[in-house]
């Protein structure tokens, strides 16, 4: 029964009316990919110089 309070609670609960915020943008698609096209590039060239260290 105390487990069941908290979860009444927070489906109860109803989110703050954004009638005149301010709208913030979210990151492009493109940004995002790119960002993981970098992360790769950087993953492979680690791996090769730790390949390169080793032999």
């Amino acid at each position: 029964m105390r487990t069941l309070a908290p979860i009444v609670l927070l489906l109860s609960a109803a989110p703050a009316a954004a009638s005149g915020g301010t709208e913030v943008p979210e990151p492009s698609s493109l940004a995002i990919f790119g960002l993981g096209v970098l992360g790769v590039i950087v993953g492979r060239q680690a791996a090769k110089r730790r390949a390169d260290d080793d032999a």
